[in-house]
């Protein structure tokens, strides 16, 4: 069986209209006698989005009891059983209530997929993996609900559904996109002109990767230190932003002294593993190599495997031997000459 085609409808912020254009869409489908159901739709008090739903089949919601209150999730099981030609399926990031049988509603959506169902779903650009780091950098949010890259680079289709920061703006205010309280709270976080701006050209450049990701066979190969820093996560994210732009592999490799991790003292193994695990989440080729010498074990594989880019972190400041990790930059950086090498510093701390 082929799996569904995944089409992604992206945005930059809640109203730019998402949902109603998937909505529009859909309803083209069932004029033209494409078999469309609702597997899940979340109004947000909208009512041109609502209406727009007006004589389409919605598979029922699946009630969840939590903590004494009751919650509404996709049911996927029926979803399955009914087995239409495409589902819509609205809030892609969303986190399910503990209880479901997967965590992610993302996740519900692969198995969707594998069943041979169409998907059509929306989400905006600073729920993407890759960008989490430089989201908050740019907003002060830190987002907790995120897609991995490797979902999104598997749509058939990403549609960006734009329209201006000042129109935005002129929506909220009128009481469009979220109710007064709700209003007033949004224009504390993303619903900033500037932030706004910021996240719209975020979205555009997504979209234009979108479109020429699969154009060229890969050329470029990265290379990701990883490290027992907490800063590793936001480096594995760089590393994998890049190779996702230049249509590369990407590897992340951690150099074991003794060969494997067992040697490791067990708090230094417990976070070398975490970050190993984020990378294969992301979908990165991870390795563990062995080496006496961190620097030259780095570069001997780098020859090896025909890296071209090796992505490096700088030492915190507090670090208690932060010159042995600029002696590793420095001895890397003589080393690998015929390579580019990027020193990502650490911006965890933020400073106002």
């Amino acid at each position: 069986m082929n799996p569904g085609h995944l089409k992604i409808y992206l945005g930059y912020a809640a109203g730019v209209g998402k949902t109603y254009q998937m909505l529009c869409d859909a309803q083209e489908l069932k004029r033209r006698g494409v078999d469309v159901v609702i597997g899940y739709f979340e109004p947000h008090a909208r009512k041109d989005t609502t209406a727009k739903t007006e004589g389409m089949e919605m598979i029922p919601l699946r009630k969840m009891d939590y903590r004494g209150a009751t919650f509404q999730e996709m049911d996927t099981a029926a979803i399955l059983a009914r087995k239409p030609k495409v589902c819509l399926v609205d809030e892609f990031p969303h986190t399910n209530v503990p209880g479901s049988d997967r965590t992610k509603r993302w996740e519900d959506v692969q198995i969707i997929l594998d069943a041979g169902i169409d998907v059509n779903t929306t989400m905006n650009i600073q729920h993407l993996e890759s960008l989490n780091d430089q989201v908050w950098q740019l907003t002060g949010v830190h987002v907790r609900e995120t897609i991995p890259d490797w979902v999104v680079n598997q749509a058939a289709e990403v549609i960006m559904v734009d329209v201006t920061p000042r129109a935005l703006l002129n929506r909220l205010e009128r009481g469009v996109v979220y109710t007064p309280d709700k209003a007033q709270k949004a224009l504390e976080n993303f619903f900033r002109e500037q932030t706004l701006r910021a996240l719209r050209e975020l979205a555009l450049r997504q979209t234009a990767h979108e479109v020429n990701r699969a154009s060229d066979d890969p050329r470029e190969k990265v290379l990701i230190h990883v490290t027992a820093d907490p800063a590793a996560a936001a480096i594995i994210r760089r590393g994998k932003r890049v190779a996702d732009y230049l249509q590369g592999e990407c590897f992340a490799v951690f150099v074991a002294p003794e060969g494997d991790l067992r040697h490791l003292p067990d708090p230094q193994r417990e976070v070398i593993e975490k970050h190993l695990n984020f990378a294969r989440n992301l979908h990165l080729e991870t390795r563990l190599i062995s080496g006496k010498d961190t620097a030259e074990a780095l570069v001997a594989f780098a020859r090896l495997n025909g890296i071209t880019q090796i992505f490096l972190g700088w030492p915190q400041r507090k670090s208690i031997l932060p010159s042995l990790g600029r002696n590793l930059v420095q001895q890397v950086v003589r080393l690998a000459r015929d390579m580019e090498v990027t020193v990502v510093a650490d911006r965890t701390t933020r400073t106002t």
